[in-house]
């Protein structure tokens, strides 16, 4: 722990230091972590229960810790920030400088902050309330929002004092006062709200506040934003067009020639988030206001084609022109489409972030340059969508991330248990791995074609494949509603019209990796007949951080094996059905797991690499490639024939 003599000599001239009033009813306990018996029995055990689920990590717990508040008396000392215009645009990188410092430590950090609705309320009971995020420090730390953060030490020069000022020098010309000065990049977009940064010393572990900008307002906060699109039926005749707002008046999307259609608006509140007796992120500290969010279908289209649209009112502003490709029909010879799972998001620069998963923008490269060649047809992200867990504006960088890609063709995702997964919501593991969101944030986001509101199934058919996509995160026993439907969707398929049959979920059956919650056998005995009596081709999961292919398995058993074909690619024959095969593709983003020495014989290819799949589907062939997203290199290709 800094010292407090260390503060008052960095930046104070006289050795002042002023302690938050509550700060200072608990100084005695500074940096001295409570242990879980000692806490209100409704605390009790909070840090073991949510630190393996929610991603801990020094930044994500900033805003619970214990306050100091540096008195700025350091008559340099200063915090600006350069960029475009009087406000900021849509998307632009900052610039914050920090100069006029005495004595530069590897301990000083940047914060952008943004408002928070959070009760930070300084009752000796608050720690309890914030047990949540497995922090057990007494008071906290910001009545706003962190949205990232930065070292200076990230400009190489600050620590060496590269960029030397003399502040007070003697008539000789001898400087008695230098001071040192650093500089930082911060990406920002638009998510509606006014931006700040704030100078702090102490680290992560024990920030002491020191000095902060003015609020900076973006030039428009009702811009539409974030286009993205989704299949509504197996037609190929109608789009989804989903964006964010603002503005909660009505807005249009227009498409076509001359075609419009009036936009749904809707939102969500603290109100809807989860949470229990220690109040979820969601709920509290985590909590962001979304804006308003847009829909709209584009009908009367034809499959397989090209279209431009654009979205937004004339008093909220119109995004840009966008091109768009319709999905083939269900039932017409071909589709190409890509598939993964665990995505989420990283920064576009040095911050550190509530919680990032490091591969995802090597993905989404990797993957828009695809796009952009015309060789996609559909995207399918199954489960864990942008690992928001519970702090709202981590959805709005997901969503600019995506861009590229799901404004251009269908995005259609699967529920995981980082979008749904909390204590005591109807979910089948009580885990908070969703932050409280419990699967609000996303179904608002992401319109897809389900059953009913956290009735997150539903099929779709492209091109000669059928996808059955299923939420393992809601009851999926043989008495549910959702096994009632699976079994009578994969019944209901006509192979004839599409012969290949993909089911598609979060979690896995199959997984070599070794993990909690990693393979549940109830799910496991309960639905793996229905992939058998359906002649279930190909069973696509996430949730385990990299590559796996199986045998054609059933019951942890190889009922048969691939043999190779040209350009030694596995070929499984399915003329000669005798179960599915089934890999794991969730190394799209999330750091990735290792695999075990020892593996079953049913596991055939194992790749801890990030990627995505690569699907081309016609009547007689389903190719499948795994593609390194850091390489471009194929490797793992095999395919199904029949």
């Amino acid at each position: 722990m800094p010292s407090m003599a260390a503060f008052q000599y960095r930046f104070s001239s006289p050795p002042v230091l002023i302690l938050s009033f509550i700060s200072f009813l608990f100084f005695s306990s500074f940096n001295v972590a409570s242990s879980s018996s000692s806490l209100h029995p409704l605390a009790a055990g909070s840090a073991i229960k949510h630190g393996n689920h929610t991603g801990i990590s020094e930044f994500r717990l900033i805003n619970r810790k214990t306050h100091l508040q540096c008195v700025d008396v350091n008559p340099y000392l200063q915090i600006t920030v350069s960029h475009a215009g009087s406000s900021l645009s849509d998307e632009e990188y900052v610039t914050v400088n920090v100069t006029g410092v005495l004595d530069p430590s590897i301990s000083d950090w940047v914060a952008m902050i943004t408002p928070s609705s959070s009760d930070v309320s300084g009752s000796p009971l608050s720690k309890i309330l914030y047990a949540e995020t497995g922090d057990l420090s007494n008071l906290p730390l910001l009545r706003h929002y962190p949205v990232k953060a930065q070292y200076l030490s990230n400009d190489p020069g600050y620590l060496s004092c590269r960029n030397m000022e003399c502040k007070q020098s003697q008539d000789d010309g001898i400087c008695l006062v230098r001071t040192c000065s650093g500089s930082l990049s911060f990406h920002i977009i638009n998510f509606r709200s006014d931006v700040e940064f704030m100078l702090f010393t102490g680290g992560f572990d024990t920030p002491c506040l020191v000095k902060g900008t003015h609020a900076i307002s973006f030039a428009n906060p009702k811009q539409p934003l974030y286009g993205h699109l989704n299949s509504v039926d197996s037609t190929g005749t109608s789009m989804r067009v989903t964006w964010v707002s603002g503005d909660g008046g009505a807005q249009q999307v227009q498409y076509g020639n001359g075609n419009s259609q009036a936009s749904q608006v809707t939102t969500f509140s603290q109100d809807d988030m989860c949470s229990s007796a220690i109040p979820s992120p969601a709920k509290d500290f985590g909590w962001h206001d979304p804006g308003y969010i847009h829909s709209s279908v584009m009908k009367g289209l034809q499959p397989s084609t090209t279209y431009t649209y654009k979205y937004g009112s004339d008093s909220a502003g119109w995004s840009n022109g966008i091109q768009f490709r319709t999905p083939p029909a269900g039932g017409s010879d071909e589709l190409r489409f890509l598939a993964f799972g665990d995505m989420g998001k990283a920064p576009k620069d040095a911050s550190a972030e509530h919680y990032i998963q490091p591969g995802s923008i090597s993905v989404i490269d990797a993957m828009t340059e695809e796009v952009n060649s015309g060789n996609v047809d559909s995207i399918f992200h199954i489960g864990d969508i942008s690992y928001a867990t519970g702090f709202l504006v981590e959805w709005d960088y997901f969503l600019h991330l995506i861009t590229p890609l799901a404004s251009h063709v269908p995005y259609m995702t699967a529920i995981g248990n980082h979008e749904r997964d909390y204590v005591d919501s109807g979910s089948v593991y009580g885990t908070p791995d969703s932050g409280g969101e419990c699967g609000v944030a996303y179904e608002t986001y992401f319109r897809m074609p389900i059953q009913a509101k956290d009735k997150p199934w539903y099929s779709m058919e492209q091109g000669s494949v059928h996808f059955t996509v299923i939420s393992t995160e809601h009851d999926w026993l043989e008495d549910s509603e959702q096994y009632q439907w699976m079994k009578n969707d994969m019944a209901s398929v006509n192979r004839s019209r599409t012969p290949w049959l993909v089911f598609t979920g979060h979690r896995p059956m199959y997984t070599s990796s070794i993990g909690l919650f990693s393979v549940d056998s109830m799910f496991v005995d309960a639905v793996e007949p229905l992939l058998l009596d359906n002649k279930v081709d190909l069973v696509l999961f996430g949730h385990v951080h990299n590559y796996e292919r199986t045998c054609s398995i059933y019951q942890n058993k190889c009922t048969a094996f691939p043999v190779k074909g040209q350009d030694a690619v596995d070929v499984y024959d399915h003329r000669n059905y005798s179960a599915p095969v089934q890999a794991v593709i969730g190394m799209a983003g999330f750091t990735l797991d290792k695999f075990p020495d020892d593996v079953q014989d049913w596991s055939l290819v194992r790749i801890s690499k990030f990627g995505y799949l690569r699907g081309h589907a016609t009547r007689q062939e389903l190719k499948l490639e795994f593609v390194n997203s850091g390489t471009k290199v194929v490797e793992d290709s095999f395919c199904i024939i029949r």
